[in-house]
Parts: structure tokens; sequence; C-alpha cells
């Protein structure tokens, strides 16, 4: 009777894909409304002389800039909302077709169901000790994700109170210096995806050859922490956002000690909604379709040598390589104390 059961995860996950227009399409309105609000404090339209009758003579309305910027900031808000309620159901996606491809792994393992059931129980310790494993990748890689948004836009900030001096009259900064903003940004991005994406690679590699079973609990184990995490970072990303916006528009404390504290707030909130929650996407998919080979990879290896030197041999060069990136993920992306 078990396979009526798959059969109906992988009509969940049909579902869930079915939706994937109307979620896309809730998940772009916050990005839509952001950049909107950013548009307009980037042509700083309000101090462009006569500009006011400009727009009530072409158009036949007396401009309220304010306003204008307090509605922008409302819809903002809006979209983090939104985004905050689309991005579970992608996970969701993720989690369902990973659990539907576990399935197939035990199924292989087990020889549908008929040998070493013992052995998928939180008594058998390679089981337990690979849930464990699971929650703890998931937890170091939201907090690589995040250190490395973090260090990025710190140094930014460090490039541009050195080298970018506003012009008084124009009141931006120039176009080279503004490339090469985004250029330490862009770099900052890149270092810390392949630092991450090599340590999900080969710590994949690492516990799938190790033991079959423990690799089963750590797929479980990534699917439900990834699950709950994304969750958790996407809602406190967009309550961290939100509350800045209400300090800003609804209690007018812009400039204030309350208002510098939600910036602190939404600096890491930027980095839980926009980084480390989507990014549990597609390292779920990836863990799990990539464990299902190479766990396939290891067992073979195992019945033909009948022995597993091999592949213990194989999962302890694999580690070093993982945790080395693991720490690069870490210590390469600190920020250094300045010096006094």
């Amino acid at each position: 009777m078990l396979a009526p059961a798959v059969f109906a995860f992988g009509l969940i996950a049909f579902g869930f894909l079915g939706m994937g227009p109307v979620t896309i399409a809730v998940d772009s309105y916050g990005p839509v409304t952001d950049n909107a609000q950013s548009v307009y404090e980037l042509s700083t339209i309000e101090q462009i002389p006569g500009v006011a009758s400009e727009i009530k003579g072409e158009f036949g309305f007396e401009p309220q800039f304010e306003v204008a910027k307090d509605y922008l900031e409302e819809n903002d808000g809006a979209g983090n909302t939104f985004k905050a309620t689309a991005k579970p159901v992608l996970i969701g996606t993720a989690v369902v077709g990973a659990t539907t491809m576990i399935f197939s792994i035990i199924m292989a393992l087990t020889d549908g169901l008929e040998i070493n059931l013992d052995k998928m129980s939180l008594l058998h310790p390679p089981f337990l000790l690979g849930i464990v494993m699971g929650g703890a990748m998931i937890y170091w890689f939201t907090g690589a994700a995040t250190q490395a948004v973090t260090t990025g836009a710190y140094r930014a900030v460090e490039f541009i109170k050195r080298h970018i001096k506003l012009d008084v009259e124009v009141g931006k900064a120039n176009v080279e210096d503004s490339k090469r903003v985004v250029a330490i940004c862009t770099q900052y991005a890149q270092k810390g995806m392949i630092n991450i994406f090599l340590a999900v690679f080969f710590g994949t590699l690492a516990f799938a050859f190790l033991e079959p079973f423990f690799f089963i609990g750590y797929l479980i184990s990534i699917a439900v922490f990834g699950l709950f995490q994304a969750v958790f970072m996407a809602n406190a990303g967009g309550a961290w956002d939100n509350a800045k916006k209400i300090v800003e528009t609804e209690l007018k404390e812009k400039g204030t000690e309350l208002h510098a504290a939600t910036v602190v707030g939404d600096t890491v909130g930027d980095p839980f909604k926009d980084t480390s929650s989507v990014a549990m996407n597609p390292i779920i998919k990836f863990t799990t379709l990539f464990g299902l080979l190479a766990v396939e990879l290891a067992v073979s290896i195992v019945n033909r040598q009948d022995s597993r030197t091999l592949t213990w041999i194989l999962a302890a060069v694999f580690f070093l390589i993982s945790l080395t990136f693991v720490i690069r993920s870490f210590y390469g992306m600190r920020i250094e104390r300045q010096k006094s």
C-alpha cells in the first residue's frame, strides 16, 4: 500500500506547481513596489526647480511629493507581506518533490520495504545522527548566506565613505564610482555563492558515501528543517522591513533613535527574506536530487567490492573538502576590526 501514498505525494507536488503562475505573480508584486519606491527616491524629482508647476500645467493636478512617498512606502510594505506569503509556497514545492525522491531512495535501499526497516528508526545511531547533521547544515547555510550579504554591504559602505563625494549641486554620485559599488556587491555575492555551493556539493557526496541510512536521515532533516527555517526567515525579514516603514510613514520618526534601531533590524531582515529563505529552495532540490545519484553510486561500489573501505575513504576526503569551504564561508567573509 506504499505506492498510493507515494503517488499522492506526486499529486501534491503537481498541485503546488499548478499554483506556480499565481505564486510568481504575487511574489513579483514585492520587487515592483520596492523598485518603484527606489526610483522615486533616486529621481529627486521634488528638488528639480519648477517641476511642480510643470506637472500641474501638463497633467492638471498639484503634485504632493510627501504624500506620494508615503503611498510608495505603504505599497512597499504590502509587497513585503505578499513576498512573505508567496515564498513558503515555492519552498513547499521543493519539499514535496524532495520527499517523493526520498521515498524512491528508501524503496531502493529496503528492497520495497522488505529489509533494513529497523535502520530507519531513531534507535539506529546513523539515522539519528543524519537528522542532527541535516539540521546543522541548514543553520550553517542560513548563517553563511547572511554573512556573505553583510560583508558585501560593509565593503560597499567602506568604499563609499572613502571615495564617493556627492556633488552638492547635483546630489548624485559619479557613474564610475557607482559601478564600482555594484562590482563590490557582485564580487561578494559570487564569493559567498562559491563557498556555499562547494560546501553543500562535497558535503552531500561525503554523507552519501558514509552510510546510506545516515544519508536518508540527513535528507529528511534537510527537507523539514529547510521548510520551517525558510518560512520563519521570510516572515521575520518582511516584519523587520515593515517595522522600519511603520516608523517612517506612520509614526513620522525618521532620523530618531527608534528609526536607527529599525534600520539595524532591516539589515538583518533583508538577507533573511531575500537571500537565505529563497535560496533554501535550490538547496533542498539539489541536495535531494544529487544525493539520489550519489547514494546509488556508493551502494554500487559497496556491492561490487563487498567492502565499505573505499566509500569511507572517499567520504572522509569529501568531508574535509566540504569543511574547508565551510570555514572559508565564515573566516573568508569576516569583517576585520578597524585599527584605532
